[in-house]
C-alpha cells in the first residue's frame, strides 16, 4: 500500500467546493480544511506508488479551483 498527503492551496473562497470535489476521487481516503499556508490536507492511498502518482497527477490535481499543491509520499525505511 502506498500512502501520500497532498497540501492544497485553493483559489480564494473555493475551499469547500474543492474539498467536496476531492472527496469524490477514489484514492482519497481523507480530507480536511486547514488554516495556514494551505487550505486543504488530503490523504491518498493506492496499491503501489505508480497508481498513487497517477491518482495525484491526473485526478487530484485536475480538480477545478486548485491553485497550488505540495505532495508528500510516504516511504518504508
Amino acid at each position: 500500500m502506498a500512502v501520500g498527503f497532498v497540501l492544497i492551496s485553493t483559489e480564494p473562497g473555493r475551499e469547500i467546493e474543492v474539498r467536496d470535489a476531492v472527496s469524490k476521487v477514489p484514492c482519497v481516503s481523507g480530507q480536511w480544511i486547514v488554516f495556514g499556508v494551505h487550505d486543504l490536507f488530503v490523504k491518498v492511498e493506492a496499491d503501489d506508488e505508480a497508481d498513487l502518482t497517477r491518482c495525484i497527477v491526473k485526478d487530484v490535481r485536475s480538480v477545478d479551483g486548485i491553485a497550488e499543491t505540495r505532495t508528500l509520499i510516504g516511504t518504508e525505511i
